[in-house]
């Protein structure tokens, strides 16, 4: 007990110190008064009943973060309490993304995000992510900008290098419409500083069964079914829950489920090679890897969507 209490001052103390790195007393004072204002607006986002107190709480939320954000090395403020709304740095901190959804009734939702960059000076650079995904045509098959962005809520960056260029991996959720929901493997990168989504970093050439080309990944299944999709950092590989039909009608996406065998992806040659079968033993029940899902965590604090509020 008294090493727990020793080890949780040092952590306090460690983290009071990084912050005095990049604020002084006002600027950290502004920002956490932001962020107790933030908080209530993030789960309203998600919890309120009414679609029109979810449409005002976001839009009240976009505008106090934005503020926020211009507080000068706002990139290194963690914004810890907004449980509800996804924040991750990339593995090289040159980036911070932030993705949340917004539920406008039970066939729509909508995501929204925003990429702030890591900057010398400390000033705000923030690029807006515009969700496109109900006007573009093939999900899977098309590169886009920010302002035609596929909407997801992202739990997982991943980067590699092809020479000079690095390449990032998200893994995201997207809640969908009342009969399926989705999880994408998004890439990005960066072109002239602006993000690129999508691209030719796929390789199924040990499948040939497998449609050969995606500029993403894109799993549609039963809303209620939830296959896996994760990154084993043991396995050094993107692990996915194949998915089966239950009436045995694969084209029809709502009666897709995981069925307990996995799939992946190990990054080699400037791509991620197919792999068909993961495991070639049984997993006892249980033992399935389990991906650190950021809307499990949501699960976990309470934070659940309007419609599975009853459930």
């Amino acid at each position: 007990m008294k090493n727990n209490i020793i080890i949780t001052i040092a952590l306090i103390l460690t983290i009071n110190n990084s912050f005095a790195q990049h604020f002084n007393k006002e600027e950290l004072f502004f920002l956490k008064a932001k962020e107790d204002s933030l908080q209530p607006l993030s789960e309203k986002i998600v919890m309120a009943m009414n679609p029109e107190d979810r449409l005002r709480a976001d839009s009240f939320f976009t505008k106090i973060l934005v503020r926020a954000l211009k507080t000068r090395n706002a990139f290194h403020y963690p914004f810890d309490s907004l449980f509800a709304i996804s924040k991750l740095y990339s593995p090289d901190s040159v980036f911070r993304i932030f993705t949340w959804q917004l539920v406008i009734d039970e066939n729509k939702v909508r995501q929204h995000g925003a990429i702030q960059m890591k900057t010398s000076d400390g000033t705000l650079r923030l690029i807006p992510l515009i969700d496109n995904s109900e006007n573009t045509y093939k999900l899977q098959d098309t590169i886009v900008n920010n302002s035609a962005w596929i909407g997801a809520i992202y739990y997982k960056i991943l980067m590699n290098k092809i020479q000079d260029k690095k390449i990032y991996t998200l893994l995201g959720y997207d809640e969908g419409n009342i009969r399926i929901s989705r999880k994408i493997i998004e890439f990005m990168h960066f072109e002239n500083d602006a993000p690129i989504f999508g691209g030719s970093y796929f390789d199924y050439s040990s499948d040939t069964s497998h449609i050969q080309y995606e500029a993403r990944h894109v799993m549609e299944f039963k809303k209620e079914a939830g296959p896996r999709l994760t990154y084993d950092d043991e396995m050094k590989m993107i692990i996915m829950e194949h998915l089966v039909s239950e009436s045995n009608e694969p084209t029809k996406k709502w009666t897709l489920v995981g069925d307990g065998d996995y799939e992946g992806y190990k990054w080699g040659n400037g791509k991620w090679n197919y792999i068909s079968k993961v495991f070639n033993q049984i997993i006892p029940e249980g033992k399935a890897p389990v991906p650190e899902n950021f809307l499990d965590k949501k699960e976990n604090n309470k934070i659940i969507s309007p419609q599975h509020q009853n459930d």
